[in-house]
């Protein structure tokens, strides 16, 4: 039997996918934490794998890093990308 998602969980992934539409090609993408940032953090690994989306990612903590990693997303730092093209967290 699948697990049924609440309806805040339903909202936060559905805010996740909504700004991770707002990801082009050659961004630089800060990366924040929380239940809303990992599921655009999937999205964005999504994306690179069935787009081809190039991107780096920007982690604001190590579960950030550690998610960006397990989903394909090339990481680089503030020190060498001072410009972010688009930071995606929660207010979560």
């Amino acid at each position: 039997m699948k697990p049924k998602i609440d309806w805040k969980e339903k909202a936060k992934k559905n805010a996740a996918i909504e700004a991770v539409r707002h990801v082009k090609d050659g961004f630089i993408v800060g990366l924040g934490s929380g239940s809303t940032a990992a599921y655009a953090i999937a999205e964005i690994g999504q994306r690179i794998h069935k787009e081809g989306l190039e991107i780096l990612g920007i982690p604001t903590s190590s579960q950030a890093f550690f998610l960006a990693v397990q989903h394909g997303i090339p990481i680089t730092t503030l020190n060498e990308h001072p410009v972010v093209d688009l930071t995606i967290d929660g207010a979560d």
